[in-house]
């Protein structure tokens, strides 16, 4: 017992021990809940506190966004831009704290003064627009161009350019090309437009947008264009314009085109990719709704130009127009490459492919001209047939649109595009001969017909020989009709003077101008002789003076071709019967020329010299 007691002594001092320990720990715990407690609800009132003050922030933000909105945007732009922003921020925040059942009124008074902001916005961009969106002056223009492309004084209307010169081919090779983009809206007021079209998309008024650049800027374009010159024309007015009107409009539009493609439309382009930089939509569809009409207007003039009745001289102002639309074709790719401008960019690439086909047809018609063309323009002297100066300048200068062409005939698939044009080259080249041997027969003497042929087809060989012709056509060519030409001399020379070197033969085609002997022989047989001759020499000196042969060194050679068939007879048969003359009475009356007054004589002829008789 006495240990027990012992133990139960020992166990009741441990538990007070224990007992002890856990009040203090009770005490302890208490002390700490107590201070836990407190910094929990300081911190929520701190937490109730900076959102309570957050709130009054908005209210004072709304409350000053409010101010601002009220006076409107004339006053200071950036300052309404900024208010219009910062309410956005005050809706925000309402709506993306759905526990303040305070802010719901705040919110719906927001969106309020919103609306009516960005409609007051709405204005402020028709007006800013309208008063930046003016046409651009034609001078401006020009002075953006490339030095080589400004009309030296006024604009082009007044006949400059009018068209291509051949030596225009030459420029892009020859310099560096730079064109200089107008400025279309002043580089200031462009942030205030992308912003204030930023505010107006994001409320939802995106086709408003649209709408009020549209009325805008596709105004000040079609001004500009009007100004410029550009007219919308079509087929029937175009056909009863005089050629030389015609030629100097198509010239203007050629212009018209380069300034419209790579300055206007280009400048038109940055503005909108500016202003509306952020939107692809948006900017892609405003840039075509704004150009769309003026497109419309410049390509219906060569679409009238198309459809018009062809000509041969129509085709190198086709040519022209096809060169143009080449040329603008890669930056009209670019430029208008969006599925909004899809109606401008399908009407360019049809435009160019009609200009090609028409050019091609007026190319392949104008062979069946010349064969067929029946003018009744004569050449009484025998000279070049202006039809012949016509379609060899007409041929010579269709080698400046060499490459052209060659793009021509690949725009259709036809095979090696040189062959092409070289068999098309010499088809024109045999219809012309066609056609001179028909207008040859209308000349009653054959030997004029032969000088014709001459003079002509000597004229289309030379001509070939000093272009780039003779490297289509060839030597070959070349060779074989100057083959043809001296075979037209020698038949020339055949029939004019046959008839009188018979005169120079006595006894009959066996008897030889240059025989010794005189025997048979009668002076009045001798007398007629030279009467004769003189007589049809004093016709043919008439005659073939009045007659042309315009290449100097062709007319001396035909001159002393004669002159080596006709002196030489001459000469024997006064050595031979002249004596018998000569001692009778009156001599000159029958030897009336020496072979030296030949000579001087045969210098005038072919001179085309006006007689007092009329020419035959």
């Amino acid at each position: 017992m006495g240990a027990y007691a012992v133990a139960m002594e020992t166990l009741t001092e441990r538990a007070a021990l224990m007992r002890e320990s856990m009040k203090k720990t009770q005490a302890i715990t208490d002390n700490v809940l107590k201070t836990h407690s407190i910094r929990k609800a300081h911190e929520n009132i701190d937490k109730t506190l900076k959102t309570a003050e957050a709130v009054l922030d908005q209210f004072d933000r709304s409350r000053e966004a409010e101010a601002k909105i009220l006076r409107g945007p004339h006053e200071d732009l950036e300052s309404y831009l900024q208010a219009v922003e910062q309410l956005r921020g005050v809706i925000q925040f309402f709506t993306g704290n759905k526990n303040f059942k305070s802010g719901i009124g705040i919110v719906s008074q927001a969106n309020n003064l919103l609306g009516k902001a960005i409609l007051k916005l709405e204005e402020e961009f028709r007006q800013i627009l309208s008063l930046y969106s003016k046409p651009v002056e034609p001078d401006l223009l020009f002075d953006c161009l490339p030095n080589s492309m400004r009309p030296s004084s006024g604009s082009p209307r007044e006949g400059e350019p009018a068209g291509k010169k051949p030596s225009d081919h030459h420029i892009k090779s020859s310099e560096t090309v730079v064109y200089q983009l107008p400025t279309l809206v002043p580089p200031r007021i462009m942030p205030l437009l992308q912003e204030i079209s930023k505010q107006m998309v994001q409320a939802g008024h995106q086709q408003q947008v649209a709408i009020l650049y549209r009325e805008a800027r596709s105004t000040a374009v079609e001004q500009t264009l009007k100004k410029l010159g550009v007219e919308k024309l079509g087929k029937d007015e175009v056909q009863k314009m005089q050629w030389e009107v015609l030629e100097s409009k198509i010239g203007n539009w050629i212009h018209f085109m380069r300034i419209a493609v790579k300055l206007l439309f280009t400048a038109e382009k940055k503005v909108c990719d500016d202003i509306f930089q952020s939107y692809d939509s948006l900017k892609d569809q405003c840039f075509a709704e704004v150009t769309g009409t003026s497109v419309i207007t410049l390509l219906s003039f060569g679409d009238a130009i198309a459809r018009s009745k062809k000509s041969p001289e129509k085709l190198f102002v086709l040519l022209d127009m096809y060169e143009i639309m080449r040329e603008l074709q890669p930056e009209m790719e670019v430029i208008f490459g969006s599925k909004y401008s899809t109606e401008m960019r399908e009407a360019f690439t049809a435009l160019t492919k009609k200009l090609a086909k028409t050019a091609k047809k007026t190319f392949a018609e104008f062979e069946e001209a010349v064969e067929k063309d029946c003018t009744k323009t004569a050449v009484l002297d025998g000279t070049v047939h202006p039809l012949t100066s016509y379609v060899i300048n007409y041929v010579k200068f269709l080698f400046d649109y060499h490459s052209t062409l060659q793009q021509l005939f690949k725009e259709f698939g036809e095979g090696d595009s040189e062959k092409q044009l070289a068999f098309i080259t010499t088809k024109i080249m045999q219809a012309l001969q066609t056609n001179l041997e028909v207008k040859s027969k209308q000349y009653k003497d054959p030997a004029l017909t032969q000088l014709f042929l001459m003079n002509n087809i000597h004229y289309i060989v030379r001509s070939v020989r000093r272009s780039e012709a003779k490297d289509l056509l060839g030597d070959d060519w070349v060779q074989i009709h100057r083959r043809v030409v001296q075979q037209h001399a020698n038949q020339y020379k055949r029939i004019a003077w046959s008839k009188i070197l018979q005169c120079l033969t006595i006894q009959g085609a066996n008897s030889a101008v240059d025989s010794n002997s005189t025997a048979g022989v009668s002076r009045a047989m001798v007398k007629e002789r030279f009467k004769t001759f003189n007589t049809l020499f004093e016709e043919i000196h008439q005659r073939q003076s009045q007659w042309t042969v315009p290449d100097s060194e062709l007319r001396e050679s035909l001159r002393l071709a004669v002159a080596e068939v006709l002196l030489p007879a001459y000469r024997s048969f006064i050595r031979r019967f002249g004596p018998m003359i000569e001692g009778g009475k009156n001599p000159t009356k029958y030897i009336r020329y020496t072979p030296e007054d030949l000579e001087r004589m045969l210098a005038e002829f072919f001179e085309g010299k006006t007689w007092n008789e009329p020419k035959r």
